[in-house]
C-alpha cells in the first residue's frame, strides 16, 4: 500500500504564502514608476506570533519545532525548501488505495482420500488380498512439495508408491519345468519391526523378468499431449516436450508413434510414423492455449492406437497432462469407465503427470489403473530420464497382468497384522480366484515390494482381547496350525494376451526370522521409506517413539550400492521433512539398532 505524507499546518501556511509571492512581485513591478524599486518579497502574510494561536491537531515533532525557531531568520527560498523536506520526511502518514493486485491462483490439486489400513485380528480375518502396484507418481510428487518447503497433504502420500520408487536386488526369475522362464519370482524376508519391539516386519519382494530394449517386441505408441492453456507453465508443456524428446531417442527403427493433442478440442498432429525427425519437429511446434477436452483426446488417441495396432507388439497410449479436464466429459467415474471399456481393445494407457496448483493426481492415478498402465509424475527432467529412458522396458512392456497377492496367516502363530500401504488396491477375498476382476500389471524388470507388520502369538498386540471371542492362538482345524508356518503366500497372474490366470504359492516359515542387523540393505531401506511415508501420512500413528532421526539412521545404514543415487536423494528429503516438521513435537530418538557407516 502506498504511503503519502500529509502537510502539517505550519508548512502548509508557509507554502500558501509562498505561492502568493510571485503575484505580489508582479503587481509591485507593474505599479512602480521611474526609479522606484520593486518591494522585496514577503516571507509570510501571517505574523509569526499569530501562528501560536492556531490550535495544533497533534503535538509537533521535534524537527518541526526546530523549524519554527529558525523560520524568522531564514531566507524565504530556504524556508520553502526546508518546509517541503520536512513535509516529506517528518509528517504524519496517511493511507492511499493500493494499486490493483492479483492474488495467486488457489491450489486446486485433487487427491483420492485414503482410509489407512488398520490392525486386523487374525482370529477374525486371517486373509489379506490386494492388487500389486508399480506406480511411482506419489514419490516424485511428494519430493516436489518437500523441495518447495511444504509438507505434502496426507492423501498425496501413498506409502507403497514411495517404497516401490526404488529398485531392489531381488532374485531373478528361474527356468521352470520344461525350460519355460516364469515372468517373475518372489521372495520373503522377516525381522523385528524397527519401530515396535513387540511386532515383526514381513517383506514380500517380486522381481519380473528383465528384458533388453533390443529384445522387446515392436511398439505402437500414441503420445496424447495436453496443450490447453493450463499447460502454459515452465514445469508443464516445456518440460513435457523435453521429456518426450528423451523418449524419442530410445525408440528403435521398428517402433512407430502417433501424436494427438487436445485443448478446447482434439486433433491428430501425426499419424503413425517411424520418422523421428518429423516427430521431433511436431513436438517442438506444440503451443498451449484453450480449454481441456481430455475425454475427446482420449477417444481420439484410442482410435489412432487401433489404426496402428500390432498383434504381437506393444500398444500403449501415453497421456501427458496435469489432469485438469474442463471441457466435455470431466466426471471422474465416467472417464474411468470409458478407459476400462477401451482397454478391452488390447491398448494400454499410462499417464505422466506434470505441473502443480491444479494437478488432478486422483484422476491420473486411477486412469492408469483402469487402463492397465502405470502412473508417473514428472517433476523434473531427471525423473523423465528415470521413467522413459532408464526404465524404458518396464514402462513399455508388460510381462504379467492382473497380478494379485493373497496372504493367509496362521492363527496359531500370528495374532495381528497390518498391511502398510496399498489402500486403494485392496480386493475382496473372493476376488483373488475370479479372473474377471482386474488387478495391476508388472513390466519387464520391475520390482514390487509389500510390507506387513505382524504380531506373533504371545507378543503384546495393539488390539484389545475380546471378552467372548476364542483366545488368540487357539488351533484351527488345519494340519498347518501346529507347525512353524506363519503364513501362506499365493500370487495369481495372467500372461499377456491370456484371459486365464496361473497360481504360484509359497509358505512363510518362522525360521526365516532373523535379527534386524542381519537383514539385507533392501529390507532395512524399504522399512525406512515405509516409516517415512507413515510419518508424512499418519503422523507416525503406529511408529511409537521411532522418530525422524531413527528413520534417517535406518536409511543411512542401508544405502547399499545405490547406482543411480536415488537412496542418497531420499536421505536429503527425509532430513528436509524432519526440518519442515520441526514445529511438531518430536519423539525421543531410540538408540542405534546397528552401526552406521562413517563418512570417508
Amino acid at each position: 500500500m502506498r504511503i503519502t505524507p500529509a502537510l502539517p499546518l505550519l508548512p502548509l501556511v508557509l507554502l500558501l504564502s509562498a505561492c502568493q509571492q510571485p503575484q505580489q512581485a508582479t503587481s509591485s513591478a507593474s505599479s512602480s514608476t521611474g526609479g522606484h524599486k520593486p518591494l522585496p518579497p514577503q516571507v509570510s502574510t501571517v505574523p509569526p506570533e499569530a501562528l501560536d494561536d492556531v490550535p495544533p491537531q497533534a503535538p509537533l515533532p521535534s524537527a518541526q519545532l526546530e523549524v519554527k525557531k529558525q523560520e524568522q531568520s531564514a531566507p524565504a527560498g530556504a524556508l520553502r525548501n526546508k518546509d517541503i523536506r520536512i513535509a516529506e520526511s517528518a509528517a504524519p502518514m496517511v493511507e492511499e488505495p493500493a494499486p490493483d493486485w492479483t492474488p495467486p491462483p488457489a491450489n486446486t490439486e485433487v487427491y483420492d482420500h485414503l482410509k489407512r489400513n488398520s490392525v486386523v485380528s487374525v482370529a477374525q480375518d486371517p486373509i489379506s488380498t490386494f492388487s500389486i502396484d508399480v506406480d511411482t507418481g506419489s514419490y516424485s510428487n511428494v519430493r516436489r512439495m518437500l523441495n518447495q518447503g511444504t509438507l505434502p497433504p496426507a492423501d498425496a502420500v501413498r506409502v507403497e508408491e514411495l517404497v516401490n520408487y526404488f529398485p531392489y536386488q531381488y532374485p531373478q526369475p528361474v527356468v521352470a519345468t520344461g525350460g519355460k522362464v516364469q515372468p517373475f519370482t518372489f521372495s520373503t524376508e522377516m525381522a523385528p519391526a524397527p519401530w515396535n519391539a513387540n511386532s515383526h516386519l514381513l517383506k514380500i519382494g517380486i522381481k519380473a523378468t528383465d528384458a533388453a530394449t533390443t529384445s522387446l517386441p515392436p511398439a505402437n505408441l500414441v503420445f496424447l499431449v495436453d496443450v490447453s492453456g493450463s499447460m502454459d507453465e515452465p514445469n508443464k508443456l516445456p518440460l513435457l516436450k523435453n521429456a518426450l524428446r528423451l523418449l524419442i531417442n530410445q525408440l528403435r527403427p521398428q517402433d512407430k508413434v502417433s501424436l494427438v493433442t487436445y485443448a478446447g478440442g482434439s486433433r491428430v498432429v501425426l499419424e503413425p510414423t517411424t520418422d523421428r525427425e518429423k516427430l521431433r519437429n511436431a513436438i517442438a511446434r506444440l503451443q498451449p492455449g484453450g480449454g481441456t477436452a481430455g475425454a475427446a483426446g482420449i477417444e481420439l488417441a484410442y482410435r489412432m492406437a487401433r489404426q496402428g495396432y500390432l498383434d504381437q507388439g506393444i500398444n500403449r497410449i501415453l497421456l501427458c497432462t496435469d489432469g485438469d479436464f474442463n471441457v466435455g466429459i470431466s466426471d471422474f467415474n465416467q472417464l474411468k469407465q470409458m478407459v476400462e471399456e477401451r482397454r478391452k481393445s488390447g491398448v494400454s494407457l499410462s499417464t505422466l503427470g506434470f505441473g502443480e496448483g491444479n494437478l488432478n493426481d486422483r484422476l491420473m492415478e486411477q486412469l492408469a489403473d483402469a487402463g492397465d498402465g502405470q502412473y508417473a509424475y514428472i517433476d523434473n527432467l531427471n525423473e523423465a530420464q528415470k521413467v522413459l529412458v532408464d526404465e524404458f522396458s518396464a514402462s513399455m512392456a508388460t510381462v504379467a497382468k492382473d497380478v494379485k497377492l493373497q496372504l493367509e496367516f496362521n492363527p496359531a502363530q500370528v495374532s495381528e497384522y497390518r498391511l502398510i500401504g496399498f489402500e486403494n488396491r485392496a480386493l475382496k477375498t473372493e476376488d483373488f480366484d475370479n479372473d474377471r476382476v482386474d488387478a495391476g500389471e508388472i513390466g519387464a524388470g520391475h520390482t514390487v515390494t509389500a510390507l506387513y507388520e505382524v504380531t506373533l502369538v504371545g507378543q503384546a498386540g495393539r488390539l484389545p482381547t475380546p471378552r467372548y471371542a476364542p483366545a488368540a492362538g487357539k488351533p484351527a482345524a488345519s494340519p498347518a496350525t501346529n507347525s512353524n508356518e506363519l503364513a501362506f503366500l499365493k500370487v495369481r497372474y495372467k500372461a499377456p494376451g491370456s484371459n486365464s490366470s496361473q497360481l504360484l504359492t509359497s509358505p512363510v516359515w518362522k525360521q526365516q526370522i532373523k535379527p534386524l542387523t542381519q537383514t539385507s540393505d533392501d529390507f532395512r531401506f524399504a522399512a525406512a521409506v515405509a516409516a517415512f511415508g507413515q510419518q508424512l501420512s499418519e503422523d507416525g500413528k503406529y511408529l511409537g517413539r521411532f522418530g525422524w532421526d531413527d528413520i534417517i539412521r535406518l536409511g543411512e545404514g542401508a544405502r547399499g550400492a545405490d547406482r543411480f543415487g536415488y537412496r542418497a536423494e531420499w536421505l536429503k528429503l527425509a532430513r528436509l521433512a524432519k526440518s519442515l516438521s520441526s514445529s511438531k513435537p518430536q519423539a525421543r530418538s531410540l538408540p542405534p539398532l546397528y552401526p552406521v557407516p562413517q563418512e570417508g
